[in-house]
């Protein structure tokens, strides 16, 4: 009926790509509904320009805070009296490109569940291990990562998603209300699921084309898929290092967050007043940046690269280059810092009230001393 509507007035081929499109949107959008609401994604274009030198990525991500001071009037001016916030990403309208974007939206994916979902939409299929020399890592015989790729194309261009397990999606060439409908989808997947204002403006973004040289690379912000036949595990290894990227900026809002939590206690300590927080209240903080400490450091990449890229050193290449244009590195040293400093400061907190602790404990020992010198002193009277 579509076809015949429009008859005389466009070509054949342009009608049948045009109800598609139109119908493959409708009925992904039919079958994605289900999930818990989720806010449409802004339109950011096609694609976006992510700046790449490592200074103004370390800008962007931390400010330094520091008090003011009561002396000198030169010191606020210069200093000022609260941390400014972190510029967020500033997505660019692409000059060409197909799109990248990433989410980490929860501290970890059921990615077997994940997957029988996907099965059953039928929209998506997701590629095997045995596909294309696709398989990565295993740990404790799970798997790590899911690759899907769209059964229906609405343009030449494929449309591919990888999910892993700790939480990160990147999408490639998918358009935004794609996206919207695929964080809908997934939340049931989740584990600990992060707050959404939190998702939205951590996600990064990067643009690929296809180039004509004979070697996938980054640069000038954008990468180029070689002209051979294309592979899945290049755009894995770019995936998998935006995914720690994005993971990063996560951990370093959270720690921002904290930071913030325990900003008064600075100024109690020099100003001289009485520290407002309970031994427990100390405990619980300490608690929450071993735990930082520990994702960080222990339970990610981010100090080390992977070992399925040893045996391939142009995918170890590509994922060092993604890590190096994020400056994942310097990030990460820079979040053990502030994490040092901060857990230095609840130390010392903690062994202040531990010792007005002792010291009443050590008052009230006295006084019990008095009272019964007193009760016998009266008995010896009588």
């Amino acid at each position: 009926m579509f076809a015949k509507a429009c008859h005389g007035v466009l070509s054949s081929r342009i009608v049948a790509a045009s109800f598609k499109r139109d119908r493959f949107l409708l009925s992904f959008k039919r079958c994605f509904s289900n999930g818990p609401t989720c806010h449409p994604l802004a339109s950011q274009g096609s694609a976006t320009a992510l700046v790449p030198h490592c200074a103004q990525w370390t800008a962007k991500r931390f400010r330094t805070k520091v008090a003011e001071s009561s002396g000198s009037d030169e010191i606020p001016k210069l200093l000022g009296s609260a941390r400014t916030q972190r510029r967020r990403n500033k997505a660019k309208q692409p000059e060409k490109g197909y799109p990248i974007v990433a989410f980490s939206t929860a501290e970890e994916y059921n990615l077997e569940c994940l997957k029988e979902g996907i099965a059953k939409q039928q929209l998506y299929s997701v590629v095997e291990e045995e596909e294309e020399g696709f398989k990565v890592q295993e740990s404790d015989h799970q798997e790590d990562v899911v690759h899907i790729k769209a059964r229906y194309n609405v343009d030449d261009e494929p449309r591919e998603v990888f999910f892993f397990r700790e939480g990160t999606a990147v999408f490639w060439n998918v358009s935004d209300l794609e996206v919207s409908n695929f964080l809908r989808f997934i939340s049931p997947f989740e584990v600990r699921r992060y707050d959404e204002k939190l998702v939205l403006s951590e996600r990064e973004y990067m643009s690929y084309i296809h180039g004509e040289s004979k070697k996938t690379l980054l640069r000038n912000d954008i990468i180029e898929l070689s002209a051979l036949p294309e592979s899945s595990l290049e755009k894995y290894s770019f995936s998998n290092g935006v995914a720690l990227s994005v993971k990063l900026g996560i951990w370093e809002s959270s720690l921002e967050r904290f930071i913030d939590s325990i900003e008064f206690i600075s100024e109690d300590l020099k100003a001289g007043r009485k520290i407002r927080m309970t031994r427990e209240e100390v405990l619980r903080k300490q608690g929450e940046l071993f735990a930082m400490r520990h994702s960080i450091n222990l339970s990610s990449d981010l100090l080390d690269t992977p070992d399925f890229y040893w045996d391939n050193e142009e995918l170890e290449r590509l994922f060092l280059q993604t890590i190096n244009y994020y400056c994942i590195s310097r990030r990460t040293r820079v979040m053990n810092e502030k994490i040092s400093h901060c857990a230095e400061m609840m130390e010392l907190v903690s062994s202040h009230l531990s010792d007005k602790h002792h010291i009443r404990l050590e008052w009230m020992i006295i006084v019990l001393i008095m009272v019964e010198v007193g009760f016998e002193f009266l008995h010896f009277m009588k």
